[in-house]
């Protein structure tokens, strides 16, 4: 299986922690408005996803969703979750943590895309 997304451990260790502070979390790629181009936590029901809105997965149990245009220009490559030090957005929920997470990716290789493609499109959100 070939997932979208993925996570890191040192992140996992963050969300472990915010959702025993905040309950469920879901993320969201930022688009690259006023908080860049992050992937922003929230805790489940505060961040409304549209039909716009791609499901690429799940990380650390949280569903990870991006916009159809990101989605359009990020298709090609596997989204990984890190933590690193510092200050992130102030919407997004580690920003207290003094930690922001962070989006780095790889390119699908041939045979990725190809079970992609099997697979069929992500689903877009209700």
């Amino acid at each position: 299986m070939v997932n979208r997304v993925e996570i890191t451990e040192k992140a996992v260790e963050v969300v472990e922690r915010l959702k025993a502070r905040h309950g469920a979390l879901m993320f969201h790629q930022s688009g690259g408005c006023c908080d860049g181009s992050a992937p922003m936590c929230y805790p489940l029901g505060d961040f409304r996803v549209g039909p716009q809105d791609v499901l690429l997965g799940s990380i650390a149990g949280c569903e990870f969703y991006i916009g159809a245009a990101q989605f359009e220009y990020w298709r090609h490559t596997q989204l990984i979750i890190d933590v690193v030090p510092g200050r992130g957005s102030g919407f997004s929920a580690e920003a207290p943590e003094g930690v922001r997470f962070l989006t780095r990716s790889r390119v699908f290789t041939d045979a990725e895309v190809a079970k992609l493609e099997a697979a069929g499109p992500p689903a877009r959100s209700a």
